[in-house]
């Protein structure tokens, strides 16, 4: 037996020792091909995208990922603008899904659609109302990695001690109103939110099974005009009215930091309603100190819930890489939306998780059995109808459309007419699409 062992000792020895000689040689003459990804995550997300790069990196020894962050999205876009098409431009670049038509029609990237073709990439594991915000005439420009819904948060502890029941799964704008008026008795203050933001309305918007521009939301042809003020643009407006003739609603106004004003109001307990990201989910988790309620995104009780229209950002290819380069960008691409990456990102984050059979992964399963409050999310998704509605809408002036909206939401809260602020938007809107589409030419 000591025989043996000094065999498979000696044996080892030389293997090591062979070994030691190779690997040298093999990684100088192996060197990995760097795949450049620009991104816009911070905090702990930020810390969550290295995780996926750092795993990737470490397993395989053809590429090597080198993540930089570039801003916020709208800081990227632009940079990305000023290097697309030339040898300064990244690999690969996440941004928001509002900047999809800006970036299908700048002949600046490589549609994806092209490269799942070429390098035989599967999507069928991916979530189809997650893929169709991203294709345009059947072809997908981008590969969805982080998404997310709006949903409604509520704080249950102050529901009980008011003497109100926990609102249902799917709410209406009348039950919201009627909880928010109780809550007010019961305190004295006014204690739900609805944020003055262009994005609440377009979804609130699509809740309605209603388009934001003509053409089929864009999607058919370019859009030329904004089609929002009708009956459904006019439910919204009126619902926020009504909460603020109450002197139910909190108003955060418009600013930049409105959105963390309200989510910290929201832990701290100063309100006990307000609608957000579904991505906000562990962020609320870690930071309130009250048993949270979460549900459907609420619309008027004369309108089934059409569903909601997917956020978040997808990963775009730059245009005029190598064949090595664009092989190492698909083989990054596949590793962050396979199941077990995108379960342990969906942990880490509160994104939905793209692949389907992430919900399969241990951590998820997990997760959501801690969790209870993590699966509203994901059932309203997957509630959601798939139509042109739902699958939102495609402008390159879709920033300016979310101000003239925010700007009408905050008017009505303070007092003005609904139908003259909606026509108003509505008609500032349709110049912005007209000019956009002079501008590039894509009429």
């Amino acid at each position: 037996m000591i025989k043996k062992m000094s065999q498979y000792i000696t044996l080892a020895t030389v293997l090591g020792a062979t070994a030691a000689s190779v690997v040298p040689i093999e990684a100088a003459t192996h060197k990995r091909q760097e795949i450049v990804f620009w991104h816009s995550m911070t905090g702990q997300n930020e810390k969550a995208i290295q995780r996926v790069v750092h795993n990737f990196n470490n397993s395989q020894q053809k590429y090597r990922v080198v993540s930089e962050f570039q801003g916020q999205y709208v800081e990227a876009l632009p940079k990305f603008l000023s290097v697309g098409g030339t040898k300064k431009a990244p690999d690969l670049f996440q941004s928001n899904e509002i900047s999809t038509k800006q970036l299908a029609t700048s002949g600046m990237i490589e549609p994806m659609q092209t490269l799942i073709n070429k390098y035989h990439f599967q999507t069928k594991g991916l979530q189809k109302n997650i893929l169709n915000y991203y294709t345009v005439d059947h072809k997908l420009y981008s590969m969805p990695f982080n998404s997310s819904a709006p949903v409604l948060y509520y704080n249950k502890d102050a529901f009980k001690a008011a003497g109100i029941d926990n609102l249902p799964e799917n709410p209406t704008f009348e039950q919201v109103t009627a909880a928010a008026k109780q809550l007010k008795a019961k305190s004295g203050q006014a204690r739900l939110s609805i944020l003055p933001y262009g994005w609440l309305f377009e979804e609130l918007l699509a809740n309605q099974n209603q388009n934001l521009v003509n053409h089929g939301n864009g999607r058919k042809i370019t859009a030329t005009k904004a089609t929002f003020n009708n009956q459904a643009g006019e439910n919204i407006l009126n619902w926020v009215k009504t909460n603020a003739d109450n002197k139910a609603l909190v108003d955060y106004g418009t600013g930049a930091n409105a959105g963390d004003s309200e989510l910290s109001g929201f832990t701290s307990g100063q309100i006990d309603m307000f609608m957000n990201s579904s991505a906000s989910l562990g962020s609320i988790k870690k930071d309130a100190k009250f048993n949270v309620g979460v549900t459907y995104l609420p619309h008027p009780q004369s309108q089934k819930s059409n569903g909601v229209v997917i956020g978040g950002a997808s990963i775009w290819q730059a245009k005029g890489k190598s064949f090595k380069a664009q092989k190492g960008s698909m083989a990054f691409l596949e590793f962050a939306t396979s199941a077990k990456t995108q379960a342990q990102w969906s942990v880490d984050t509160g994104y939905f998780a793209v692949n389907k059979k992430a919900y399969q992964e241990p951590i998820l399963k997990d997760a959501f059995k801690t969790s209870p409050m993590l699966a509203a999310p994901l059932n309203q998704l997957q509630a959601t109808k798939l139509n042109i509605a739902s699958s939102g809408a495609l402008i390159t002036s879709m920033s300016k459309e979310r101000i003239n909206v925010q700007n009408a939401m905050e008017n009505v809260t303070n007092g003005k007419s609904v139908k003259d602020e909606l026509k108003k938007a509505n008609s500032q809107t349709t110049r912005d699409i007209k000019t956009a589409n002079e501008q590039t030419g894509d009429q």
